[in-house]
């Protein structure tokens, strides 16, 4: 794996390939990967893998038209070769009126911050297998836990870099670590399984093993001996580990694609308020240690803080630069992209503000209602904002958790949530996407 300048190096050369080849303007991005992942099940090492990876991705422009190819041979020679072929493909394209790279005025400029994504430790493979084995025991001491789907734990580090033919030039390090455990609890017909993790990019901030264990073994017995609910409208209050899927279906419905395309349910709400006037939710690409962190978004344009939903309202559209030519607006710094492929665009690290009332007070006014912990399927019509997903957790009754609830379906519709959804105050930034505990009144649980 390159480092960030040498990255930069190979990505002029592929610049410099493609305008020998005839491109009008080109950009490349190099992605590099390494990871190794240990697993063990039932106090013995199940699994030990170590991945390493590299890739240079080129796209080129001849006039209106454009075409990418890419390449995990970075020699001079396979990128001349490549440069010559995307080239070729190029001139065969449909022309696309809205393609180009990023405006050259509003490219990142500068030295970029330190957003301290990247630690230097290296755990060796017997502490990532002892971090496993912790989990695991921690996971099977708790009483009423009978099996083990394993515990795990995994280092990885990457490099990221970006260069394009107007003069942009960027690199960036990063490095992840990881821990989880997944166990089942109960007998025979009452069998039920649960688990808990954490990620972080700095090792010495990955939570204890022994607490991500206990807190996996907790979950599966407290799922023991579930009842179904009735069908009927009850107020639903969604776990943090589960909330913020809904973030994701609102991100999913303002990005350019789905907005260019006409199918996204919110294509006409620009302005409008979609939540309560307490609701403000925002994409902060530059937390320090943040899990999707960067200064620079996939087209080379800086990447600032947005607040996407302020004090209700909807601000904005997600834009790379192509869907931003479309509609006429100016690209937000969203572009997100691999290797292969134009840019798409795509949140970084989103969170929801915390609200002011305790979780306790969130279910207090609740006499009967659903608390959700786990979600199966997608059942999310984006066109139409359509919500139904199959869900367990445990039954509220008179503010308090009681019994178990597994096979049920909750269903909605995504504006109609936004707009009836309350946050708690117990924000905890651990995910690259967090939220507080949600209380969202109206639904329809569809049961027994």
């Amino acid at each position: 794996m390159l480092d960030p300048a040498a990255a930069l190096d190979r990505l002029d050369s592929a610049l410099a390939a493609a305008r020998t080849a005839g491109a009008d303007a080109a950009d490349a991005v190099y992605v590099g990967e390494a990871s190794t992942g240990i697993s063990v099940r039932l106090g013995k090492l199940e699994d030990i893998g170590r991945s390493e990876g590299e890739e240079i991705g080129l796209r080129v422009f001849v006039g209106s038209r454009s075409a990418s190819v890419s390449s995990s041979d970075l020699s001079a020679s396979a990128l001349a070769v490549a440069a010559e072929r995307a080239v070729a493909m190029a001139r065969l394209a449909p022309e696309d009126p809205w393609a180009g790279l990023a405006p050259a005025d509003r490219l990142a400029q500068g030295d970029f911050a330190d957003l301290d994504i990247d630690d230097p430790a290296d755990p060796s493979a017997e502490a990532l297998r002892d971090i496993a084995q912790a989990c695991e025991d921690a996971a099977r001491a708790v009483p009423g836990v009978t099996n083990s789907e394993g515990g795990s734990a995994s280092a990885g580090r990457g490099v990221t870099a970006l260069a394009t033919s107007t003069g942009f030039r960027g690199g960036k390090r990063g490095s992840s670590f990881s821990a989880s455990a997944s166990v089942i609890a109960g007998e025979g017909g009452d069998m039920q399984r649960d688990y808990a993790w954490h990620s972080a990019r700095h090792f010495a901030d990955l939570e204890a093993a022994a607490a991500i264990g206990s807190r996996a073994g907790t979950r599966a017995v407290a799922r023991l001996a579930p009842i179904k609910l009735e069908t009927g409208a009850l107020p639903i209050v969604f776990d943090r580990r589960v909330g913020g899927s809904l973030l994701g279906h609102l991100i999913g419905a303002i990005t350019g694609s789905a907005i260019t395309r006409g199918t996204s349910f919110l294509k006409d709400c620009l302005g409008e308020r979609l939540f309560d006037s307490a609701i403000t939710i925002i994409d902060d690409p530059t937390r320090r240690r943040g899990l999707r962190s960067r200064l620079f978004d996939g087209e080379g344009l800086p990447a600032r803080p947005t607040t996407i939903i302020d004090a209700g309202v909807l601000t904005g559209w997600l834009l790379d630069s192509a869907s931003a030519r479309q509609l006429g607006l100016q690209p937000t710094g969203h572009a997100s992209r691999g290797t292969g492929g134009p840019p798409g665009a795509s949140a970084t690290n989103l969170h929801m503000a915390a609200g002011t009332m305790s979780p306790a007070a969130l279910l207090a006014g609740v006499r009967r209602g659903f608390y959700v912990t786990e979600m199966i399927g997608m059942g999310v019509n984006p066109v139409t904002g359509d919500y139904s997903r199959g869900a367990s957790g445990f039954l509220i009754e008179d503010g308090e958790l009681t019994r178990p609830v597994a096979e049920v379906t909750i269903a909605g519709n995504l504006k109609a949530m936004f707009a009836a959804l309350t946050a708690a105050d117990d924000l905890e930034f651990r995910h690259a996407t967090n939220v507080p505990t949600l209380r969202v009144d109206g639904m329809t649980v569809a049961g027994a």
